[in-house]
């Protein structure tokens, strides 16, 4: 008896979080192991449906580098990084889409499909929601940087229910353009502050903004990132995340969270209870 009492507790301590982010979008960057482990995919996808039957809306945006780069080396298609970004020629784009929008993006979508969520698969491409352009064609190919987003396409799947899965592929203005791979982080931001988002939680495999001991720091402002990038304490991989949740706060986001994804039911820490877990990133 006493065990279940516990467990009412512990919804009634969710409660006040539960009602604050009722009606609320939420963008959740999913990457990492959180996508890649068998386990992991379906506590996300039981976290996601619990999510969406309280009222919160989600929306989902996915990377899948890892996969494209596997299926490119089976192709024997070379492939290239410069400052950390793929290099996006034709042939690589076209397994880009393959891996992104075939292959993720259903999966995912079947995924929570089966849980009990009413997902639906959509590229940047579909209804032509999200134009971009070359970030650096000479250097980048069609690695693209987002111009616009059309929110309509997002809040009128939202009003029917949806939870949109979003792929990072953009369109482009010219007819029978291959289109644009985009940086998921940089495509969960714009998006997330293109729609009205209440947050953006990013999905990965560290605790959060670590400082030079490892020892996790809860709250960060954009004062205190310039200074920690300064000093090189965020460094390498971290600083695309915390410029994109600066992209989304600075855009009328609440707050952006880095948290960490290979823990079970790491969403449900962060937005139902007080302490949270990972890195918050406020005004």
């Amino acid at each position: 008896m006493q065990k279940k009492i516990e467990t009412v507790k512990t919804l009634l301590d969710a409660l006040p979080f539960i009602k604050k982010f009722n009606g609320e979008k939420i963008v959740i960057k999913y990457g990492g192991s959180a996508q890649n482990s068998p386990e992991l995919k379906e506590k996300f996808a039981q976290d996601i449906l619990l999510l969406y039957l309280v009222g919160i809306r989600p929306i989902i945006v996915h990377g899948g580098g890892r996969r494209i780069t596997e299926l490119l080396d089976a192709l024997k298609i070379d492939t290239q990084f410069i400052d950390g970004q793929r290099v996006t020629t034709k042939e690589v784009m076209r397994v880009v889409e393959m891996v992104l929008s075939g292959e993720i993006n259903k999966e995912i979508v079947s995924l929570l499909n089966n849980y009990g969520a009413k997902a639906i698969g959509i590229s940047g491409k579909d209804a032509h929601f999200m134009i971009a352009k070359p970030k650096d064609f000479d250097k980048f190919g069609l690695t693209g940087e987002i111009e616009s987003i059309n929110p309509d396409v997002i809040n009128n799947l939202l009003h029917e229910k949806f939870v949109p899965v979003v792929a990072p592929i953009a369109a482009a203005e010219q007819l029978s353009h291959p289109g644009f791979n985009i940086n998921a982080d940089i495509a969960a931001s714009e998006l997330a502050r293109s729609i009205g988002a209440n947050k953006i939680i990013f999905l990965t495999d560290t605790p959060g903004v670590l400082d030079k001991e490892k020892e996790l720091l809860s709250t960060l402002n954009r004062s205190r990132i310039d200074e920690l990038k300064e000093d090189g304490t965020i460094h390498g991989g971290m600083v695309p995340k915390v410029d994109a949740c600066l992209i989304a706060i600075e855009g009328g986001v609440e707050k952006a969270h880095i948290i960490d994804g290979r823990i079970e039911h790491s969403l449900l820490l962060e937005l139902f209870t007080s302490e949270g877990v990972g890195t918050q990133i406020i005004h």
